[in-house]
């Protein structure tokens, strides 16, 4: 079928095991930190790791993107610029960015992806940013179906998409809360992750009328059952959040996002994935059954409530059922599920999570430390699903590439050609014809038998073809060591045939959509604010990292709105007897300063300045 649109799952990678576990599993693409600049601080990794998963990833057609996506300061723009050549050098096939003042510098024709963290909310930015030459847009999570479509028909840069994983409240790159009031950067890679903690909510009268409460903490996205729709709005690379999370979460995850996109393509056959081969796992992935705080898909169809968990921000896991009689020193359950000895499980007190371990298991009596917040009816859930991640420890499933073997006879030499699914072809040749067999039945059984064999290669080997007229006796040490060679021969083969595709982005002098920007620009060095006074912007201000707080600084901007969340949304929930305003934020610290912009449907959180 020609013009077919190939379709990426982007998996992330916090070292070279994870990127490599994420490609085995089905993942086309992986974006991963290098050792310095990126947006996970705790997520970094040498130059010889990225070429080695670069190596490893190009066998399957599969791709490596770099993040370099810090804003930078004066003093390190000489180190970025380096890096980015080393990076470039190691073989990865884009970098993805937020700082603007990368593209004033003398950079290799490396593809560049602008990350989520440069704001790609609105159509006009995101069309600046098109025609601007990236490569390829990381778009809001916040972005409605709707929007996403209209975006498609805008431009025509490649668009990635978030489809899984931790949300960010705030507007990305726009969040400077943990900068103002920790000194640690979100837009520096070290978020303190101020939206995880809890706050008391206080109206306008002083009195605090939600206490300790998670009111920011978001649930985690998941789009599972919505992946043909985004397909169809014209989004290509299908991304899974996560840098930070362990390799059975890679596992699980990408296994599943990697079965869902499939059975898309078999029923579509106009969209295929972007890279080759295909991973046989002995297990059923379930996203539940790693570590999530529920799930949501936030404003894909527009907003709703219960997007928050104001219990907690930890690891909820799959709901199991609920408790049914409470013994001495154990419960029963009503479960739709099997729970095991060594299970982590927790249940929801005064809004509060409370965890507790399995001490064991016997008929229909589960054993644990302290019964005394139990009652009949209490819901249960396992956030810790111990023979599940034994599974996934065990599963040593290797990614194949479906191949066949032609044995054929020419000028009295013995040619033996791998043809894989990708019609990419090596040969090896015995020169000198081997003796006649005198069991022809035989030897065609232990031709077929060992050539088919691939172990632990990367190869499927699904078919034999002998075309020889003539049954040659091989020994089985023989055969194997042809197979080896070939199997080397191909591996060396698909590597040298992946094509990186190179940049031919030229500079273009448009102006930038706003003649007056202000510290949201994230504008922290010269070459930076060369590059918007360039593209037609009069005034600059700095970013808030390398300036000072202003008063009432604006702490973040999101799309979330807490007044709709707890039900006292005027304007669309017609909401009546509403808590005085202004609303506020409290924690140990401070108070913060909630402001809603009911027009555009935004919230801001502002640094109630203390007096």
């Amino acid at each position: 079928m020609k013009n077919r649109t190939e379709i990426e799952l982007l998996a992330p990678a916090r070292n070279l095991e994870l990127g490599k576990a994420a490609i085995n599993y089905g993942a086309d693409a992986v974006y991963i930190g290098a050792s310095r600049f990126g947006a996970r601080a705790a997520a970094s990794n040498s130059l010889a790791d990225i070429e080695s998963l670069v190596q490893f990833a190009h066998k399957y057609k599969a791709k490596v993107y770099v993040t370099l996506n810090t804003i930078l300061y004066n003093n390190e723009l000489e180190e970025a610029e380096k890096l980015i050549h080393q990076i470039y050098n190691a073989g990865a096939d884009a970098l993805i960015i937020q700082d603007m003042g990368i593209l004033k510098m003398n950079i290799p024709p490396i593809p560049l992806h602008a990350s989520t963290q440069t704001n790609n909310f609105s159509t006009e930015r995101i069309c600046f940013f098109d025609q601007l030459g990236f490569d390829r847009i990381v778009l809001a999570r916040e972005l409605s179906l709707a929007e996403l479509q209209k975006i498609r028909a805008a431009t025509k840069i490649d668009l990635e998409y978030f489809v899984h994983g931790a949300l960010c409240v705030s507007l990305s790159g726009q969040c400077y809360f943990s900068e103002v009031t920790t000194g640690r950067s979100a837009n520096r890679g070290m978020c303190t992750q101020a939206c995880r903690h809890s706050y008391n909510l206080v109206d306008g009268n002083g009195k605090r009328i939600i206490l300790n409460s998670h009111l920011l903490s978001l649930k985690d996205l998941n789009l599972s059952s919505n992946l043909s729709e985004l397909i169809h709005a014209g989004i290509t690379s299908l991304k899974i959040e996560g840098r930070l999370k362990d390799i059975n979460y890679i596992k699980n995850v990408v296994s599943y996002y990697r079965k869902k996109l499939n059975d898309i393509f078999k029923s579509e056959p106009q969209y295929v994935r972007s890279s080759s081969g295909n991973t046989e796992i002995n297990f059923e992935p379930d996203p539940e059954r790693s570590f999530n705080r529920q799930s949501t898909n936030y404003f894909l169809f527009g907003r709703s409530k219960n997007l928050i968990n104001t219990y907690s921000p930890k690891s909820i896991g799959k709901k199991i059922g609920t408790v049914d009689t409470v013994g001495s020193g154990y419960i029963t359950l009503n479960a739709n599920d099997k729970v095991n000895n060594g299970d982590g499980m927790c249940f929801i007190l005064n809004n509060e999570l409370i965890g507790f371990r399995i001490e064991k298991v016997v008929d229909n009596k589960v054993f644990i430390a302290d019964t005394s917040n139990f009652s009949s009816g209490t819901v249960l859930y396992r956030n810790y699903d111990h023979d599940f991640i034994k599974l996934l420890e065990s599963d040593k499933s290797i990614r194949k590439v479906t191949a066949s073997i032609r044995v054929s006879e020419k000028d009295n030499n013995l040619h033996f050609e791998l043809t894989d699914e990708d019609k990419l072809t090596s040969s090896y040749i015995v020169e000198q014809l081997p003796e006649t067999a005198k069991d022809p039945e035989l030897a065609e059984r232990n031709l077929i038998s060992q050539l088919s064999k691939s172990g632990s290669s990367m190869f499927n080997v699904t078919e034999v073809i002998n075309k020889c007229k003539t049954s040659y006796f091989f020994r089985i040490s023989e055969l194997n060591e042809i197979r080896r060679i070939l199997f080397e021969k191909h591996m060396a083969a698909r590597t040298a045939a992946f094509a990186r595709k190179d940049t031919d982005r030229q500079p273009k002098m448009i102006d930038f959509p706003k003649k007056e920007v202000d510290f949201s620009e994230n504008i922290s060095n010269k070459k930076a604010g060369q590059f918007y006074q360039e593209h037609g912007v009069e005034k600059q201000e700095k970013a808030v990292e390398v300036s000072s707080a202003k008063e009432n600084q604006l702490l973040m901007t999101s799309r979330y709105c807490l007044k709709y969340e707890l039900g006292f949304c005027e304007r669309f929930q017609g909401a009546r007897n509403t808590p005085s305003e202004p609303l506020y934020l409290e924690d140990k610290n401070r108070k913060y300063l909630l402001q809603f912009d009911c027009k555009n449907c935004f919230m801001t959180i502002r640094l109630e300045n203390k007096s």
